[in-house]
Order: C-alpha cells, then sequence, then structure tokens
C-alpha cells in the first residue's frame, strides 16, 4: 500500500485502491479515532459530496466507520466543497469531510478533510490519519452499542448555505445583470443558480442535469469556451464556470473573452486595496500565477507572496501570516473574510458585486494586467520518477532557465491529484514558450511516457 493522501486530500479511480469502501470504511473509522471521538452525542461530523455515482459507495462507507467508533454524523447530500467546510463550522462539528474529485471526470473519486474551522488539514494531521488506516483493522470494540454515533439527514443544510453566501455581500442586488452560470453537473447544480437568482440577476443555466457520469464532462470551470459560446449567443452580460465541486470559478466577459483566476484575484485585490480593507496590502498566489499580475500589483502599490501550488498552501500562508485575500490562476480565490477555502459562488457574487457597484464591465475590470505568453502542458506519465534523478529533463530545464532570464520562467512539477506531470514555460514573446515548451516536452516523453 502506497501513500494515500495527494496535495488535496485523497484521490483516485473509483472502486480501486484507494478509493474503495474497505478503504473509505477506514477512513471514516481513523478520522473519528484522531479527532478523539467519545460516543454518541460529544462529537460530529459534517459529510458532503458531490454528484458521481460512486459518492453513494464511499458516502456510505465513510459514515459506518464514523459511527462505528461512537462520532454521530450530518449528511447534507450534494453540496459545494466550500458549503461544507461553511456548515462544518456553522454546526460546531468536530471535522467536516467532502467526498469529491473536484475537477476530474466521473470515473474518479476522492476524500477530502476539514477540521472543526472549516479548514484543510494540516499534513502532520493527515499524516495521523493514514497512518491509522495503513495500520491494519482500527479496532472499534471499545464502542459499546450504547456509545454508537448516530447519523443525521441534514434537510435544511442548501437553505444555511444559500443565505451564507448572499450574506457574503450583504445580500447586493444584481438586478439587471444577466449571466450564463456552468455548474459543471456537479455539486453545484441546484444551489448556485439560486443564490444568484435570488439575487435578482437573470441566469441562464448550463450543465446542471447531473446523472451521476456526466460531472466535469466537457464542461465547468476546465471548459470555459462553452460559457464563451453562450454568453455571445445569448448576450449575456458575463459567463461564470464552476468546478465540479464548486471551489473554484473562471469567467468570461461580454465578448466571450476568458478571465481566469489571475485576473480575478487582481481585480478584487486593487478593489479591497482602494477600500482600505486589503490586509497588509498583500496578496497570495502560486508558482503558476502569470508574472504579468506580479507586475501589475508591483505598480499598484500591492505585494505579492508565492506559496507552493495548491490552494491548501495558499490558505495555510494567509492564516499564519494575517492575509485576507489570495488564489491560484486556476480559480480558487480565497477571501479569508468569509471563508475558509476556494468558494467558486462567492468570488462569483463579488465580481458581480464590483460590476455593479462601479458600473464597470468584467472587461473593464479585468483590464488592468497584461499577461505573458504563457503555456501549461498535463502530460500523462507511467510513472512519478524524480526529477532530479532524470538528467537530461533536469539538463533541459536548466538550458531554458538560462536562455528566458528573468524575462520568463520553468516550472515542472508532479500533480498532486493525478498521475501527470505539469509543464508551465512562461516568456515575453510567444516563439520563446512555443519553442522551449516543445523542447521539454521532448525529453519527458521520452524519460516518462
Amino acid at each position: 500500500m502506497g501513500k494515500l493522501f495527494g496535495t488535496d486530500g485523497i484521490r483516485g479511480k473509483a472502486n480501486t485502491y484507494p478509493i474503495t469502501p474497505e478503504i473509505a470504511l477506514q477512513v471514516g473509522k481513523a478520522v473519528a479515532h484522531v479527532f478523539n471521538a467519545k460516543g454518541r452525542g460529544h462529537s460530529r461530523a459534517v459529510v458532503g459530496k458531490d454528484t458521481r455515482l460512486s459518492g453513494y459507495m464511499l458516502e456510505n462507507a465513510i459514515v459506518s466507520g464514523l459511527v462505528s467508533m461512537g462520532m454521530d454524523v450530518y449528511s447534507v447530500g450534494p453540496m459545494p466543497t466550500p458549503a461544507v467546510a461553511h456548515l462544518t463550522k456553522s454546526f460546531c462539528a468536530t471535522c467536516g469531510i467532502m467526498i469529491t474529485a473536484s475537477h476530474n471526470t466521473s470515473e474518479d473519486n476522492g476524500i477530502k478533510i476539514f477540521d472543526g474551522n472549516g479548514f484543510k488539514l494540516p499534513d502532520e494531521t493527515e499524516n495521523d490519519i493514514e497512518s491509522h488506516i495503513l495500520g491494519g483493522e482500527i479496532n472499534s470494540a471499545h464502542i459499546g452499542t450504547e456509545f454508537l454515533g448516530k447519523a443525521f439527514r441534514i434537510d435544511d443544510a442548501r437553505g444555511r448555505y444559500i443565505e451564507f453566501a448572499k450574506a457574503s455581500i450583504k445580500n447586493r442586488s444584481l438586478k439587471g445583470l444577466k449571466i450564463v452560470l456552468d455548474c459543471a453537473h456537479g455539486a453545484g447544480y441546484f444551489i448556485s443558480p439560486i443564490i444568484f437568482r435570488e439575487l435578482g440577476a437573470e441566469v441562464i443555466k448550463s450543465s446542471t442535469e447531473p446523472d451521476g457520469f456526466n460531472i466535469n464532462q466537457d464542461c465547468g470551470a476546465t471548459h470555459p469556451e462553452n460559457i464563451s459560446k453562450l454568453v455571445l449567443h445569448h448576450k449575456a452580460d458575463v459567463g461564470i464556470a464552476l468546478d465540479g465541486d464548486g471551489d473554484r470559478v473562471i469567467f468570461c466577459d461580454s465578448q466571450g473573452r476568458v478571465v481566469n483566476g489571475d485576473r480575478i484575484l487582481g481585480l478584487c485585490a486593487l478593489d479591497y486595496k482602494e477600500r482600505g480593507r486589503l490586509a497588509k496590502n498583500t496578496i497570495v498566489v502560486t508558482s503558476m500565477s502569470n508574472l504579468g499580475l506580479t507586475k501589475a500589483m508591483e505598480k499598484a502599490g500591492v505585494n505579492v507572496v508565492v506559496t507552493d501550488v495548491g490552494d491548501r498552501y495558499v490558505v495555510e500562508k494567509m492564516r499564519s501570516d494575517g492575509y485576507n485575500i489570495g488564489g491560484e490562476q486556476s480559480g480558487h480565490v480565497i477571501f479569508m473574510d468569509y471563508v475558509t477555502t476556494g468558494d467558486g459562488t462567492i468570488t462569483a457574487l463579488h465580481v458581480l458585486k464590483l460590476m455593479m457597484d462601479k458600473k464597470k464591465s468584467l472587461a473593464e475590470l479585468a483590464g488592468f494586467m497584461e499577461e505573458f505568453p504563457q503555456l501549461l502542458s498535463s502530460i500523462k506519465v507511467k510513472e512519478k520518477k524524480p526529477i532530479d534523478q532524470i538528467p537530461s529533463l533536469c539538463k533541459a530545464i536548466s538550458e531554458c532557465e538560462k536562455a528566458l532570464g528573468n524575462d520568463g520562467r520553468v516550472i515542472v512539477r508532479y500533480s498532486g491529484t493525478e498521475n501527470k506531470i505539469r509543464l508551465l514555460i512562461e516568456a515575453i514573446n510567444q516563439k520563446d514558450v512555443e519553442t522551449w515548451t516543445a523542447k521539454i516536452k521532448s525529453v519527458i516523453d521520452k524519460e516518462l511516457c
């Protein structure tokens, strides 16, 4: 058995190790043990899921594991990841568990775990849980019948999150805005359209009919071309595309041009700075963010702190140093004043509110920066051999870094959730991007594919 936790929980192909009911049962038992369950009524877990068919299998196994160790369970059904994080805190729960593989398609699934404050677990806690799962059967014999946990279905969970989300912009009216909303047939399919409609926006729905198999299938945040076409067809003001678990969002403007997480993060930061709300005059980004964002922020007098890739690392830095806005180019944007993780719906609400308040289009707001030409490639690999143990790849990377100097960069890293290697090349001109992408990709193909 190998390591279970990656950069965003446990993830893999459904019904194949480690995403099996046997492991899910052990996850439930291990989580209850690590969070010190003491019998019914003393601790509780919130459990949610996205719309994958395999969610039923994993949910039942996890709940069984939790209650066998004496922890009560509040099941909230299909619900965005940030909603589960919020409800965990709102219910004063001991922990929260979200069953999802985020932007992956339906053959995959995964398990994300939150602490009682709605934050993703630190490495140390994940390692503790993992050690109990891999160490063999977790004994629950000490939990007598009278101490077994109970499972409850929380029927009004959706309504609780709807009101929380609207309150994040103080129920600002969005009347007059026409939006296209792509929910990726995922966790936000029901709840997100209601939120925007209740605030007065005209909502044109897309990908809101999950069947257990179509989540993220040619739709959502990984396929923003869909909202681009629909925005032009319906002459809408803006397009909003969520991913399968609703923790990230990609936009397009009224001309159908894609607006990614970098631009959203920057335009929100500029608004916060203008209103004196940007904590320590700083935003937090990852190494994948475009250099154009950094230069635009520097010009505006905003400091930029860079972390490793992964929204959990952005959040950890924000918490440790007291920053309140951070995010990733992929669309995870964290407003720490309101939420504990990326929240696609709340991010969209803040952008729409800003459009209304300033009476500006998304194109006008997003035009604050010039992007460096950039190309991100995701390449399937047979194995994740340490990059520093591949001389030819190290040589190619070194040559690229030398050639680009301070006017570009190269990032090569393995995905923490898939069997892929990511290659990012950024430079002043497109030709250099294409040339070096082709050179390094050829080495990757030869050595790892």
